[in-house]
């Protein structure tokens, strides 16, 4: 087939591809591979926290959006017949919205929790499979995210007569083992939801650099994650 300047012009896009999945994870070194990782990190938790910590960014998401706390929902018939039914739709609207403001507090601990990476953290992510980013960022950032968020959301959420009713309510619920103790306030419960969706969309976006590493925008990340092709 003749070479067309069509193909003539895509010839390069298409070598910097095949160059960039021609090696395996083995030729990498210790500091590509630390330094692609960080790259694709600091790229997918902070478009997570940009998505999220914006007016809808829960509520009109429906793989994060918070629904009601179980015990409120189960009780949503009887509510609605007292005449709570637009209090309900009012608290989960808080509730998604309190989320969104909490969650933009969360970039500076990610970013910090990238720059204290270490090789073998870097290489447990690159081969630990789909969830590995989203156990990365857990383990080191979930305990001081909760404590910076709840005061947060409980801000927004004791704004509703039903979460203060409901925390009320649910007081003696983890002493006699029925609920957690996270579960047992509103505040608990959003801080928790929030934190899973903020983890859920790190993941989501770790997977689309894996799917399409030259797509990322860096040569580092798409050396790196396109080794892992091979």
């Amino acid at each position: 087939m003749p070479i067309t300047r069509r193909s003539a012009l895509l010839l390069p896009a298409c070598l910097l591809a095949a160059s960039a999945y021609a090696i395996s994870l083995s030729d990498l070194s210790d500091s590509d591979a630390s330094g692609g990782l960080k790259a694709a990190l600091e790229t997918g938790s902070s478009l997570a926290v940009s998505k999220l910590g914006t007016e809808g960014g829960f509520l009109n998401n429906e793989r994060v959006r918070i629904p009601l706390p179980k015990l409120l929902e189960q009780a949503r018939p009887i509510l609605k017949m007292t005449g709570k039914g637009q209090q309900l739709d009012d608290l989960v609207v808080q509730m998604n919205h309190a989320a969104e403001a909490a969650v933009p507090m969360a970039k500076p601990l990610l970013l910090n929790a990238v720059k204290s990476m270490t090789i073998t953290d870097a290489k447990n992510i690159l081969t630990g499979g789909d969830t590995s980013v989203t156990d990365f960022f857990r383990q080191k950032t979930h305990d001081q995210l909760a404590v910076q968020f709840q005061p947060v959301v409980k801000k927004i959420t004791d704004k509703s007569g039903l979460a203060t009713k409901y925390n009320a309510a649910m007081a003696l619920a983890p002493k006699m083992g029925m609920l957690t103790k996270d579960q047992s306030t509103v505040e608990g419960y959003v801080t928790q939801r929030a934190l899973d969706g903020l983890y859920t969309m790190i993941g989501d976006e770790e997977k689309a650099i894996r799917a399409d590493p030259l797509g990322a925008g860096s040569k580092l990340i798409g050396k790196v994650f396109g080794a892992l092709k091979n």
